[in-house]
């Protein structure tokens, strides 16, 4: 009789497991749930595994090499920057995601945090909530049609959010490392460009070496005092000290963030007290439909590797072509 699979899944950001333990049993393989994804707790489970489903947690080199028969991680998310891919594929490893699950929420939450922001949405909440009726104490807002939104990346959520700015009246640029408008029509842009003409700047690129702290003092700097920065990729993006210091100075009229780095945040910082910064709690990607979708394709994804044949999303598929 063949032994039972072992999947282990690292964390989730959703009540339980239910999806994944009907899809995965399916093909005979049991959940395991780690009680918490350190490096340590994931070594010592890591063992006895055949594959690996990991949310936000981080799956090093040290937990990579502990999984000997691992036949797939898979990431139950868009991002791969707590995955050590370098290592799965040195070990033959494939390595999927879901890169498309919640490009509609994402492109909804950006947009209602560029709204959010424009139209002193959070700031008037808080303060007619506190008992103050005063329109005259918030800043001074400025029509949205014709003002310009900057779009760093332009990958699949920034390419929705394009229509959708455009259909409110927004003037639409972006930056790309491809220079590519995937047949939008968006104009796209040179870097220091789009910092210097946007009203509005919402981050959609991936966290590489190359972007971390893609923004910082030289940046802001470089932006209208008048501008906002929307965040709604990866935290690691910004410097999150230099945004205080622009933001506290004068010299940006505020922020809206989703995400951070770590997470989760410090929230007793300054930044995220204050009343220019609006802070959702890694939010835009849930929706009932999106959670759904990913739960489901991500397991569905690990039943196929345990089965030995090819899952969908391989973003390393050098490790099918690897000779004997």
């Amino acid at each position: 009789m063949s032994r039972e699979f072992r999947v282990l899944m690292t964390d989730r950001a959703w009540p339980d497991c239910s999806i994944e333990r009907d899809v995965l049993s399916r093909v005979g393989a049991q959940l395991i749930e780690a009680p918490n994804g350190d490096e340590a707790t994931l070594v010592a489970l890591a063992g006895n595994s055949d594959a690996i489903g990991t949310n936000w947690a981080h799956v090093t080199d040290k937990v990579v090499r502990a999984v000997p028969q691992c036949r797939i991680i898979a990431r139950f998310g868009i991002g791969l920057d707590n995955i050590c891919i370098e290592t799965a594929t040195e070990l033959g490893i494939p390595v999927t995601n879901v890169p498309d699950y919640c490009v509609s929420e994402v492109s909804d939450h950006a947009l209602a945090l560029i709204l959010a922001c424009a139209r002193n949405i959070a700031f008037f909440h808080r303060r007619t909530k506190a008992g103050e009726y005063q329109l005259s104490a918030g800043r001074p807002m400025h029509r949205l049609q014709g003002a310009t939104l900057g779009l760093v990346g332009f990958g699949r959520t920034a390419q929705e959010l394009y229509p959708k700015a455009r259909a409110i009246g927004f003037n639409v640029i972006a930056h790309t490392q491809h220079a590519d408008s995937h047949g939008t029509e968006c104009p796209i842009v040179p870097f220091e460009d789009l910092l210097r003409r946007s009203d509005f700047i919402s981050l959609h690129a991936p966290l590489t070496d190359a972007t971390h702290h893609l923004f910082g003092d030289r940046q802001f700097e470089q932006m209208k005092p008048s501008a906002f920065l929307i965040n709604t990729s990866r935290g690691g993006l910004v410097n999150h000290a230099a945004l205080w210091r622009a933001i506290s100075s004068g010299r940006l009229a505020g922020a809206a963030l989703d995400v951070f780095d770590p997470e989760p945040p410090d929230l007793s910082l300054p930044l995220f007290r204050d009343e220019r910064v609006i802070v959702t709690p890694h939010a835009a990607f849930a929706s009932e439909e999106s959670l759904q979708d990913l739960r489901s394709r991500a397991a569905h994804q690990i039943a196929e590797a345990l089965q030995g044949r090819r899952p969908e999303n391989v973003v390393n598929p050098q490790v099918f072509n690897r000779t004997a």
